[in-house]
């Protein structure tokens, strides 16, 4: 606690502000741990004087509290001193912990061990390129490649690398280390030639003609776009479990906007594959409006209900408008929330009035933003009047969507263009 005779002056909102600002200031132009560490020792004093301070209550038992806002800003100093601190050393040895675990805990295929050799072979000379040493690959045995890592780890221990020092340097070697990761993650595994075998019976790499390109399944999706052969893109979707794959057949489904697309992934929606159903409100396709309307009142899978939302939102049938309204009174605050955002996505004018209800009597400052934002997406005058009415609550965010709102109305825009 600071000295003072004074604690109630010392310990005032106003002082907590200023040195909050200070502690700020301080992480800004902190250049070494040693200035780091200054600065979490000036947080832990701030957050000791705020649990022993008498802070006054809001008026609102719903309104945030001074203490509750203080420590939240100071939460958010120790993120970003955090964030600030290193590289470390330890943080190369971790990733080269992990990548032995993934050598010894893999089955690999035939091709996938040589890749695995190779991969630690190349990690090795970038290793040795980073500290000069003499780190080896001694043979192509499991056990000779995590001797390799093995080795290459006591190198870095023995180093005696320093955070503000060293820093280049440690930034190389957890580049290393990732690209040694990156490696194994691309090698073969029996798993994959499991995928891989089912995907070459039923044509999927005749598109390519040969294997020369490694790995094939992208080139193929690519391929597989460009002719329009939508039911070999669904069965990637529904054979790849990497969540970069699922996401570029989602892309492929949208950009190809073809109506077959809809067709062969139906049957993946209706057994509520929020994926699939995230594909469909990306296609805009009508076609899936009834089914999902059906999903909105899910409200054992929270998740789902979201998903379905948004992708709602997206196709823009008015004929969703009533349902997601209906769910703006809804107990879990982020399905409230979600279901206000398809309202402003959906711009249906017949939604301003539960919006404004919502922006007004809704408990929770989250939600309450959600609904302003969708007044200002719908555009509408009268949208726009119900959201800029709020300049001056008490939550940051809403504040901030009842600005830009008061902003198109001072500009004589009716309808702003809308982000989500």
């Amino acid at each position: 606690m600071s000295d003072g005779d004074d604690d109630t002056t010392e310990l005032s909102p106003e002082s907590f502000d200023e040195r909050l600002n200070e502690a700020e200031a301080a992480l800004e132009a902190a250049e070494t741990e040693a200035d780091l560490d200054d600065v979490e020792a000036t947080l832990d004093e701030i957050d000791a004087d705020i649990e022993s301070a008498e802070l006054p209550e809001p008026d609102d038992e719903d309104e945030e509290s001074i203490e509750e806002e203080l420590s939240s800003r100071l939460s958010d100093l120790r993120d970003d001193l955090e964030s600030q601190r290193g590289p470390y050393a330890e943080e190369a040895i971790e990733t080269l912990e992990d990548a032995k675990s993934t050598i010894t805990d893999t089955r690999w295929t035939e091709q996938g061990d040589g890749e695995i050799v190779a991969a630690v072979e190349s990690f090795t000379d970038d290793f040795n390129g980073v500290l000069d040493s003499s780190v080896s690959v001694d043979g192509e045995a499991e056990d000779d490649l995590t001797a390799a890592i093995d080795d290459a780890v006591s190198t870095i221990e023995s180093a005696g690398l320093d955070a503000d020092d060293d820093a280049e340097t440690i930034a190389d070697l957890i580049d290393v280390a990732d690209s040694l990761a990156d490696d194994l993650d691309d090698a073969e595994e029996w798993d994959d030639l499991e995928t891989r075998e089912k995907l070459q019976v039923q044509g999927f790499y005749d598109v390519l003609g040969h294997y020369k390109d490694y790995p094939p399944e992208l080139s193929a999706l690519k391929e597989h776009e460009k002719r329009g052969n939508v039911e070999m893109i669904a069965l990637a979707f529904d054979s790849f479990q990497s969540d970069f794959m699922q996401e570029y057949c989602i892309e492929a489904f949208t950009r190809m906007n073809d109506d077959r697309a809809y067709e062969t992934i139906e049957g993946q929606a209706k057994r509520r594959d929020k994926g699939v159903i995230k594909a469909i409100g990306k296609m805009a396709a009508e076609e899936g409006v009834e089914m999902l309307v059906d999903y909105v009142d899910s409200d054992n899978d929270p998740a789902l209900q979201k998903v379905v939302f948004k992708a709602l939102g997206e196709i823009g049938s008015e004929e969703a408008t009533q349902p997601i309204a209906n769910k703006l009174v809804t107990e879990n605050e982020n399905v409230r929330s979600a279901a206000a955002r398809a309202l402003g996505l959906l711009g249906d004018t017949r939604a301003v009035e539960p919006l404004a209800d919502v922006l007004e009597d809704d408990d929770v400052d989250s939600v309450r933003a959600s609904a302003a934002w969708a007044l200002r997406q719908v555009g509408t005058e009268s949208a726009l009047e119900a959201a800029a009415g709020y300049v001056d609550d008490r939550s940051y965010l809403v504040q901030r969507e009842a600005e830009l709102a008061a902003d198109f109305l001072g500009e004589g825009k009716s309808e702003p263009e809308a982000t989500v």
